[in-house]
C-alpha cells in the first residue's frame, strides 16, 4: 500500500509542487522510487499554484483536504503545473499522477457517519438569456423573447447557467433597461377607454335649461348658474344597472352660506351638495343613480342665489353663483371588464372603478412582484413601487402609464434579474440549512423549465408543502409532462450533447455537397425529439446509448438510407437490428459536430465520448504536437486509421490516444456528416479496436455494448445533471450526492424520472451551506 500510495505523491514533489512527503516515515520502503522521482524535493516549499503540500504531514488525508487535491489534479490535468521552467513529467507519469489523485478522491467514504454533510452553496445567480426569455413569457403570458440581442452567456462546467460565470456587464444592464421599456409598452395597454363606460354630457345633445336668465351655457359642457334655476338632461341609460353622476363644480361665495346644488332624477331630489370651493379649488361631486333602462331626466338645480351690494358688512356683500365645469355619467358600474390582452391582465388585476386607482395599483403590484421576485414581498417594497404610479399620475400621466413605469422597476430589480438564496435566519453557528419552499420552487422550476415557478408551485410554497418527498415527486411528474419541460431538452441535452454547436459547423461543400441548413436543422431536431421521448416516456437512460427507434423526416431518412418516411414532419421510426443506427452516438448531429470540415475525426469522436458520455476527459495535448498531415500525398498513402496509427506511435501521444481512438474508430463507418459508408476513399474501413482495459470493440454495436456496461456512464450523466440543476460545478464533497443519485437510478431500473428524482431529493439540491471555506 505504501508503494502504491506514495509513488505519485513523490512525483508531485519532484515536479515543483512541494517537498513535504520526501521526508516521510516510509522513505526506506520506497527508496528506489524516491531516488528516481524525488530528486528535486529540496527547496520550492510553495508553488505558483499556492499549494503547500508540507501542510499535509506524512500521510495526506484526501477526504479532509479534498479541495486542495482537486486543485492539484486540475492543474496537472490541464498542464498548468509544473511551471514551464521546472522539470516536466512524461505523459505516462502525468497520467499516473492524475489517476492516482482521482482514485484517492473517489474513496471518499459516504457511509461513514463521521463524514460531515456539505451540500455546498450556489452564489447569487443571474438569469441567463434562455431563463430571462422564459420568465418574461410566463410572467406576461406572451413569448416576446426580448433577450435575442443580449450578449452571449459565458459557459462554465459545460453549461451556461453556472453562477460563477454569469456576470452583469454595463452593456447587459443597458439591454435590461431597454427590454423593460419595450416589454411593458407591449404588455400594458395605455390607450384603454375609461372603465366603466363614460359619457361627457353635452347640452346640445341631451340638455335643456329652465331659464335663460338663470343658466348660461359657457360652452357645450360648462354651465354658469347666476340665479336659481336648473338644467335638465335627458339621457338614454343602456341597462338597469347603477350609474354615477359626476359633476366638477365651484362657486363664487357671498352671504352667510355657500351655494346649494341639488340633483334630481325624474323630478325627485336625490342629493343636495354645498359647494364651498372657489375656481382654483374646484372638485368632483358624485351621486349614485339607478334609473332603469331607457331615457330618464336628470336635473341639476341651483337653489339659493344671493345678491347684496348694499350691506354695510363687507362679508355680506357680493353675488353668489354656481358653476358646473363638466358633467359625466359613468356606467353601468357592472359593465363587463374590457377585453384586454392577457399580458395586461397578468399585471393589472382589474380595471379600476372611480376611487379605486390606488387600491387596484397596490393589489396589482403586490401579486405581480411576488411572481416576478419568486417570493413574498414586503409592504415597503410595494410602497416603493406605488411611488412610481403616483409620480406618473401627479405629472398628468394615466394610471396605465404609471403601472408601466412601476412594472419596469420590477423588471430591472436585482430581485427579478437574479436568483436569491439568502439566509434570513438570525446569526447562528449552524451553517447548513434547508432551503425554504419558495427557494425550492425556484430551483425546481429553473431546473426543469428554465423558468419561474407556476401557480401550482407558488401555492405549495405558500402552504409550506413543497418540500415533502411525495409532493416533490408528484411535481416532477407533472412538470415533465408539461410542454415547458422542452427547456430541459434544449438547455440540458443541447449543451450536454453539444448539439448547439451544429449552428456553427461548416462541412466542406465539395466533400459533402448534400449538407445544407435544412439537413442541419433536421439533425438537431432528431436528437431533441429522441431525448424528449426518453424523458417523457420515462425510459431507461441506457436507451440514450442504444435504442430501437428514432425520429426522422423525409430529408433525414434519405440521408440515413432509410425508406418509408415522407414529408417534412418528423415521425417516430422503428430501427431494424443491424441497421447501425440507434442511440445518440449514431445521430448525424453528434457525428457532424465531432468531425472536421473535410473528414471524420476518430480523435474528436473518441474525445467527445470520454468527456460527455464517460465524464473522463483526456488532458490537453502536449505542446508542439504535430498536426496530422492532410495533403494529397498523405491522404492517398493510406486510410485515416493507418495515418492516425503512425501519428499516435509517438510516445507523447500514445497513452491518451489508446483511450480515445478505439472509441472513435468504432464510429468510422459514419462519414463527416453522419451518413453510412463502407470505404474511406479507396480503403476499406476497419471499425475495430482494443481499449487499454483489454475490451475489444467492433463498430457502433460493439461500442454501445461497452458503454452500457460501464458504471462511468451512469455516474457521468448523474454528475452532469446535478451540475446543471445546481448551477455550479461539483466539488469533492458532492461525490456522496452523485453516488446517491446513481443508487436511486439502479433501484428504479435506470428510469429517467429516477434520475430527476435523485437530483431533486439530493442534499445539495435541498440544502445550502451558508459559510463555505472560501468565504473566510
Amino acid at each position: 500500500m505504501l508503494f502504491s500510495l506514495n509513488r505519485p505523491v513523490c512525483l508531485l514533489l519532484a515536479f515543483g509542487l512541494g517537498q513535504a512527503l520526501c521526508q516521510a516515515e516510509f522513505v526506506q520502503d520506497i527508496k528506489p522510487l524516491l531516488e528516481r522521482y524525488c530528486f528535486k524535493c529540496h527547496g520550492n516549499k510553495r508553488a505558483k499554484a499556492e499549494v503547500n503540500l508540507e501542510a499535509f504531514g506524512t500521510r495526506p488525508d484526501f477526504s479532509r483536504d479534498g479541495r486542495t487535491w482537486e486543485k492539484v489534479h486540475h492543474m496537472l490535468h490541464q498542464r498548468e503545473m509544473p511551471p514551464e521552467k521546472k522539470p516536466q513529467p512524461t505523459e505516462d507519469e502525468r497520467i499516473l499522477l492524475t489517476e492516482f489523485i482521482a482514485a484517492q478522491l473517489a474513496k471518499f467514504d459516504c457511509s461513514n457517519p463521521a463524514v460531515p454533510v456539505n451540500p455546498g452553496r450556489v452564489t447569487l445567480r443571474r438569469l441567463n438569456r434562455s431563463e430571462y426569455n422564459n420568465t418574461v413569457r410566463d410572467l406576461f403570458g406572451v413569448d416576446y423573447r426580448p433577450a435575442a440581442d443580449f450578449p452571449n452567456d459565458e459557459v462554465g462546467y459545460g453549461f451556461d447557467n453556472i453562477s460563477d460565470v454569469l456576470s452583469l456587464s454595463p452593456i447587459l444592464m443597458e439591454k435590461y433597461l431597454r427590454a423593460a421599456e419595450e416589454i411593458t409598452a407591449k404588455a400594458i395597454r395605455s390607450d384603454i377607454p375609461p372603465y366603466p363606460p363614460q359619457d361627457t354630457i353635452r347640452t346640445k345633445k341631451w340638455g335643456t335649461k329652465s331659464d335663460d336668465q338663470a343658466v348660461r351655457i359657457e360652452n357645450d359642457s360648462f354651465w354658469g348658474m347666476w340665479r336659481e334655476g336648473s338644467i335638465d338632461i335627458r339621457y338614454p341609460f343602456r341597462t338597469d344597472g347603477e350609474y354615477l353622476l359626476r359633476l366638477n363644480a365651484y362657486a363664487t361665495l357671498a352671504g352667510p352660506e355657500p351655494p346649494r346644488m341639488q340633483i334630481s332624477l325624474n323630478g325627485k331630489p336625490v342629493k343636495t351638495f354645498e359647494v364651498k370651493e372657489r375656481e382654483d379649488e374646484r372638485r368632483d361631486f358624485v351621486v349614485k343613480l339607478k334609473p332603469g333602462k331607457g331615457v330618464h331626466k336628470i336635473s341639476v338645480a341651483y337653489l339659493n342665489n344671493y345678491v347684496n351690494n348694499d350691506s354695510p358688512d363687507p362679508a355680506l356683500r357680493g353675488d353668489r353663483n354656481l358653476f358646473v365645469k363638466s358633467t359625466i355619467i359613468i356606467g353601468p358600474l357592472d359593465a363587463p371588464q374590457p377585453k384586454l390582452p392577457e399580458s395586461h391582465r397578468r399585471v393589472i388585476v382589474r380595471q379600476p372603478k372611480p376611487g379605486e386607482l390606488r387600491q387596484v395599483a397596490r393589489e396589482s403590484l403586490a401579486q405581480f412582484a411576488e411572481k416576478a421576485y419568486r417570493r413574498p414581498v414586503a409592504k415597503k417594497e410595494i410602497n416603493r413601487l406605488l411611488s412610481f404610479v403616483d409620480m406618473v399620475m401627479a405629472d398628468g400621466g394615466s394610471f396605465e402609464e404609471g403601472m408601466q413605469l412601476a412594472t419596469q422597476a420590477v423588471l430591472v430589480s436585482p430581485h427579478f434579474l437574479f436568483r436569491w438564496e439568502l439566509d434570513t435566519r438570525p446569526a447562528s453557528d449552524e451553517t447548513i440549512r434547508r432551503l425554504n419552499d419558495w427557494e425550492l420552487a425556484s430551483r425546481l422550476s429553473y431546473f426543469l423549465w428554465s423558468s419561474m415557478p407556476d401557480a401550482e408551485l407558488f401555492r405549495l410554497a405558500k402552504r409550506g408543502e413543497l418540500a415533502k418527498p411525495d409532493v416533490l415527486a408528484a411535481q416532477v411528474r407533472r412538470m415533465v409532462a408539461d410542454p415547458r419541460s422542452s427547456a430541459l431538452v434544449e438547455n440540458f441535452a443541447g449543451q450536454w450533447l453539444q448539439i448547439r454547436n451544429l449552428a456553427g459547423v461548416t462541412p466542406d461543400p465539395v466533400k459533402f455537397p448534400t449538407f445544407d441548413d435544412g439537413l442541419r436543422a433536421a439533425m438537431k431536431r432528431e436528437t431533441e425529439l429522441f431525448f424528449e421521448a426518453v424523458m417523457k416516456e420515462d425510459r431507461s437512460i441506457f436507451e440514450l446509448i442504444d435504442s430501437d427507434f428514432t425520429y426522422l423526416n423525409e430529408r433525414l431518412a434519405g440521408h440515413y438510407g432509410i425508406d418509408g418516411v415522407s414529408g417534412s414532419a418528423f415521425q417516430r421510426v422503428s430501427l431494424a437490428k443491424g441497421s447501425g443506427r440507434g442511440g445518440i452516438l449514431t445521430h448525424a448531429s453528434i457525428l457532424t459536430i465531432t468531425s472536421n470540415p473535410t473528414r471524420t475525426s476518430p480523435v474528436n469522436r473518441g474525445k467527445w465520448i470520454l468527456e460527455q458520455i464517460l465524464g473522463t476527459p483526456p488532458p490537453p495535448p502536449p505542446p508542439d504536437v504535430e498536426e496530422l498531415e492532410e495533403n494529397e500525398e498523405a491522404i492517398t498513402s493510406g486510410s485515416l486509421r493507418e495515418r492516425l496509427e503512425k501519428h499516435r506511435a509517438k510516445a507523447e501521444c500514445a497513452t491518451c490516444h489508446s483511450k480515445m481512438d478505439p472509441l472513435g474508430f468504432a464510429l468510422e463507418n459514419f462519414d463527416g456528416i453522419g451518413a453510412w459508408r463502407d470505404l474511406d476513399g479507396n480503403f476499406p474501413i476497419d471499425p475495430s479496436g482494443e481499449l487499454p482495459t483489454g475490451e475489444t470493440i467492433n463498430g457502433p454495436e460493439g461500442l454501445k455494448k461497452v458503454l452500457k456496461s460501464r458504471e462511468t456512464f451512469i455516474r457521468a450523466l448523474c454528475a452532469k445533471m446535478l451540475t446543471y440543476a445546481l448551477g455550479r460545478g461539483l466539488e469533492y464533497y458532492d461525490k456522496c450526492a452523485v453516488e446517491d443519485i446513481c443508487n436511486e437510478l439502479k433501484a428504479n431500473d435506470y428510469r429517467f424520472t429516477a434520475l430527476l428524482n435523485g437530483v431533486i431529493s439530493s442534499k445539495p439540491f435541498l440544502m445550502s451551506n451558508t459559510k463555505m471555506e472560501n468565504d473566510e
